[in-house]
Formats: structure tokens, C-alpha cells, sequence
């Protein structure tokens, strides 16, 4: 699934969880996430599949999401 890099921080903010959002913008990750080839980038802040999956599905996301 593909993301923008801001939508996500947007939705970790959102969710009040600033301290993920922080790492997100601050980790070196692509401003289009691929939650494929990012996998490892993002469980390095704290963001695995199942954990992101849970977050996006809060997080009413719309139609920013691509599969």
C-alpha cells in the first residue's frame, strides 16, 4: 500500500501520538511510503505492519490510500 510520507503524520498527530510522527518525518523515509518497501524503515520507529494496519484504519485515511 502506498501513502504520502505527511498523510501519515497527519494521522499519528490526529491520534495524538506525536512522539511516532516526529520519528516519521524525521527518519529518512520517502515522502510516498510503500508500507512494502518501507517495512523495515518504519518497524525501526516503531511501526509494523499490524501496528501501521491499526493506525490507518483509525485514522480515515480516505481515498490518499493506493493499493
Amino acid at each position: 500500500m502506498k501513502l504520502a510520507k505527511q498523510e501519515l503524520v497527519r494521522v499519528l498527530r490526529t491520534e495524538g501520538d506525536n512522539d511516532t510522527a516526529d520519528a516519521v518525518e524525521g527518519g529518512g523515509l520517502p515522502d510516498e511510503l510503500d508500507t512494502e518497501r518501507d517495512a523495515e524503515g518504519l518497524a525501526a520507529i516503531g511501526l509494523d505492519r499490524t501496528t501501521l494496519m491499526s493506525k490507518l484504519a483509525g485514522g480515515s485515511l480516505g481515498t490518499t490510500l493506493t493499493p
